[in-house]
């Protein structure tokens, strides 16, 4: 699919990158040749789900496991100072952020990860949800994506050139009374993703998003009903998906070969949606 050096000289921050389908993409784009930015809330995000023990720890791994060249970097992206900070350091290490991955996000509640099933708020629908708990996952999934476009764009308008992928989710494609106030947080990162790439079309920067379906990740394990039938890894679309499969999606939009793409919303769900996103 691709050489592999697509991706040499490029500096990518991907949030949200600790652990699961993030840390995929953040191997796969350092396989590729990429400078990664690997982000995290806290210095130990990656222990939330059994998958590290310290930030440095997992850039370190996924330097390694690639061959590469990765940085952690860990703040809170839903505070503008924290991303600030953060875009600050990594341009003091490589210079200038070409490719932004806004990954982090999640259907977590106020209490964090280690709340109930992975942290989803109880009640999680429209009505019952408590307010903090609503504050937390728009300001997760939705405030965190705009802040962290908001510092890393001017940059790429500047220099007419950079790549964009948000992370949506086939849950912001359709109503549902379970998860509702993470829908309606995916809803909108969809909405700003086509906003972002009109404004920034005539600085040839791409702005693009992958909206993933049910993806097997140790969490996604905690927080679902899980079918069985489902967790085959071949031979039939109609299955979990595989991060890796996520990651080849942004791995393409960030590559030359994505270089006509912008302002779209690519469903990585093995078809399980067919209609207009």
């Amino acid at each position: 699919m691709f050489t592999t050096n697509a991706l040499a000289g490029q500096i990518v921050w991907i949030t949200g990158s600790s652990r699961g389908l993030g840390r995929v993409m953040a191997t796969r784009l350092c396989a590729l040749g990429a400078s990664v930015a690997v982000h995290g809330t806290r210095p130990d995000s990656p222990k939330s789900f059994g998958e590290g023990e310290s930030m440095e720890q997992v850039a370190r791994d996924i330097a390694t496991e690639a061959g590469g060249t990765a940085m952690p970097i860990w703040g809170d992206v839903t505070d503008e100072a924290e991303v600030k900070r953060m875009a600050v350091a990594i341009r003091a290490r490589f210079g200038r952020i070409d490719v932004l991955v806004t990954n982090a996000g999640g259907d977590i509640g106020a209490g964090g990860t280690g709340v109930g099933r992975g942290g989803r708020p109880s009640p999680d629908d429209c009505v019952g949800i408590p307010l903090p708990d609503i504050r937390a996952v728009l300001d997760r999934n939705l405030l965190s994506c705009i802040l962290c476009c908001r510092e890393v764009a001017p940059e790429m308008m500047q220099r007419k050139q950079g790549r964009i992928i948000t992370i949506g989710s086939i849950a912001g494609t359709f109503g549902r009374d379970d998860g509702a106030i993470y829908s309606v947080a995916k809803a909108g990162v969809h909405a700003y993703t086509r906003c972002l790439a009109t404004q920034l079309r005539p600085f040839n920067v791409s702005v693009n998003c992958v909206a993933p379906g049910g993806t097997v990740t140790n969490r996604f394990l905690v927080i679902h009903e899980i079918e069985q039938a489902k967790l085959v890894e071949e031979g039939t679309l109609n299955r979990y998906g595989r991060p890796g499969e996520v990651a080849d999606a942004v791995a393409f939009l960030a590559s030359e070969a994505g270089r006509f793409i912008s302002g779209q919303v690519i469903r990585v769900d093995g078809g399980s949606q067919c209609f207009p996103a």
